[in-house]
C-alpha cells in the first residue's frame, strides 16, 4: 500500500489548522454517525480557510478534495489506516510506530509508505476503536482487544507496556466466506482429505482443529461447521465473534471483558457451561486456552458428539498434550491418566493447519485419536502435506496425500450410511514439478 503523495507544507499546515478549528468550534457537535453531515462540515471549514487567505494561498479544487478526504478519515475513520481497511488483498494491518506500518497482503509482509503524523494522531485513532465499545486504554490499562463493527478484531498497546509508542494489529474480517472447493482450488487441500472431514463431520464425530497463529484455523472451523446438517441446533463460543455459519438454528455467544471498574467479566468458560443449558445439538469452540476445556471434552462426553474447537499447537501430537495441560487450568484434581482417557474419549480428529514460507496456509496433516496405549493417547495420521521444494519467489510448494492407513473410523462411517473408498487412504505419487502447489 502506498501513502499518497506528501502534502505540501502550506497544504499540511491548512490541515492542522482545520482540524484544530473543528474541534475548537465543533467538537461537542461531531456525531461521527452523521458522515454526510461530517463531511459537509469539513468542506465549510476548508472553504472559510482558504477564503480567509491572500490570494498566493489559495490551492486548486483537487487539492481541497484531498484535504477534505485526508481530514475525514481522520475525524471519523482511522486515518492513515482507512486505505488498507478498504484493500481487499490486505488481511492485517501491523502498526509498530506511527511512521512504521506494515499490512499483510495476499500471505506476505510488507512494509508500506503510510504513517501517522505523530504519536499523538495515533493515540486518537486507539482511543476511537476502543470508546465505541465502550473500553478504554491508559496506563493503567494498557493492553486491550477489541472488535470493529465489520468484526475485524483489534489488538492494542500503549506504553508503560510498549516501550517505544503504542502499537496497534488489525486482522480484517474477510468479506469471502471460503468454501471446500475455494480451499482445493487454492492449494489448501486435496479434495480426498475435504471428503473425509465431511464424512466426519456429518456422521458427528469430534473434531480439534490446531495450528499456530493465522495459520487459518478460524477458516477451516468455518469450512468444517457448513458440512453441519441444517436441521440441528448449534450454539457458538468465540472470544471474537469471528464465525460465519450459514445454517440458520445458530446461536452466537461473544466473551465479554470486565468494565473499567473491574466488573461485568464472561468468559469463553461461563459461554461453554451456559451453552449447555441451550439444548445444543453441537457446541463450537473458536479456540481453546484455558480452563474451558474441560468444559468442552465433558459436553463432548455427554451427548454432545459433533462439536468442535481450535487450539494453539504445532503438530497433532502437540495438540493432545496441550488439551491435557488446559485441562489442568480448570483447577481439577484429575489425575493425568483420567485426563488423558477423558481427550481420547472424546476427541475423534485432529486436523493440523499450517501457514508455509511464502503465505500458504494448508492442511498439513489429519489425524485419527485412537485411545490409550500405554498409558498414553495413541494417533494414527491419516493424510499430510508433503513439501518438495521452495520456488524462486520464495514459495513452499507440495502435494497431499494419503499415508496408507485405513480410517479407524470406517465401521462408524457405514453404520451411519458413509461409504468412503478405501482408495482414499491411498498414497498419491510425487506429482510433477509444474503440478505442485
Amino acid at each position: 500500500t502506498e501513502a499518497p503523495a506528501a502534502l505540501s507544507p502550506a497544504l499540511a499546515a491548512a490541515k492542522a489548522e482545520i482540524h484544530a478549528d473543528l474541534l475548537r468550534r465543533h467538537a461537542a457537535a461531531i456525531d461521527i454517525t452523521n458522515r454526510a453531515g461530517i463531511r459537509r462540515l469539513l468542506l465549510q471549514l476548508t472553504e472559510d480557510h482558504f477564503r480567509a487567505k491572500p490570494p498566493a494561498a489559495l490551492v486548486t479544487a483537487a487539492d481541497r478534495e484531498r484535504l477534505v478526504d485526508i481530514l475525514f478519515d481522520e475525524v471519523i475513520g482511522l486515518g492513515p489506516l482507512e486505505a488498507p481497511l478498504r484493500d481487499p488483498d490486505i488481511t492485517e494491518i501491523m502498526v509498530n510506530r506511527p511512521e512504521q506500518i506494515f499490512v499483510e497482503r495476499r500471505g506476505r509482509i510488507e512494509l508500506t509508505n503510510l504513517a501517522f503524523e505523530d504519536e499523538d494522531s495515533l493515540r486518537r485513532v486507539i482511543d476511537r476503536i476502543v470508546s465505541t465499545i465502550g473500553r478504554r486504554v491508559d496506563e493503567s490499562e494498557p493492553m486491550c482487544d477489541a472488535r470493529l463493527k465489520d468484526g475485524s478484531r483489534v489488538n492494542v498497546v500503549i506504553p508503560p507496556v510498549a516501550i517505544y509508542g503504542p502499537c496497534l494489529t488489525i486482522r480484517k474480517f474477510g468479506r469471502e466466506v471460503l468454501t471446500p472447493e475455494k480451499i482445493v482450488a487454492a492449494g489448501g487441500s486435496n479434495e480426498a482429505i475435504l471428503e473425509y472431514l465431511n464424512a466426519a463431520v456429518q456422521t458427528r464425530l469430534n473434531i480439534i482443529v490446531s495450528g499456530g497463529t493465522g495459520s487459518g484455523k478460524t477458516t477451516l472451523l468455518n469450512v468444517l461447521s457448513g458440512f453441519i446438517p441444517s436441521d440441528e441446533r448449534i450454539v457458538t463460543c468465540e472470544d471474537a465473534a469471528e464465525l460465519r455459519l450459514r445454517q440458520v438454528h445458530v446461536i452466537s455467544l461473544e466473551s465479554k471483558p470486565a468494565n473499567v471498574e473491574g466488573r461485568g467479566q464472561i468468559t469463553i468458560r461461563d459461554l461453554v457451561r451456559n451453552s449447555l443449558r441451550m439444548r445444543p445439538d453441537r457446541i463450537i469452540v473458536g479456540e481453546v486456552r484455558g480452563g474451558e476445556a474441560l468444559d468442552m471434552l465433558q459436553a463432548m462426553n455427554t451427548g454432545h458428539d459433533g462439536s468442535m474447537s481450535t487450539v494453539h499447537a504445532n503438530n497433532p501430537r502437540d495438540a493432545v498434550t496441550r488439551l491435557e495441560t488446559l485441562v489442568l487450568l480448570a483447577g481439577t484434581e484429575l489425575p493425568s491418566r483420567a485426563i488423558r482417557g477423558q481427550i481420547s474419549s472424546a476427541i475423534n480428529i485432529v486436523v493440523q493447519t499450517e501457514r508455509l514460507r511464502g503465505g500458504a496456509r494448508k492442511i498439513v496433516s489429519v489425524a485419527e485419536v485412537l485411545g490409550i496405549v500405554d498409558g498414553e493417547i495413541a494417533l494414527q495420521e491419516l493424510f499430510s502435506f508433503h513439501q518438495v521444494a521452495v520456488t524462486p519467489d520464495g514459495r513452499a510448494v507440495g502435494y497431499h496425500t494419503a499415508t496408507g492407513t485405513t480410517s479407524n473410523f470406517q465401521p462408524h462411517f457405514q453404520s451411519n450410511g458413509v461409504e468412503l473408498p478405501s482408495s482414499m487412504f491411498a498414497p498419491t505419487p510425487q506429482p510433477p514439478m509444474e503440478q505442485l502447489y
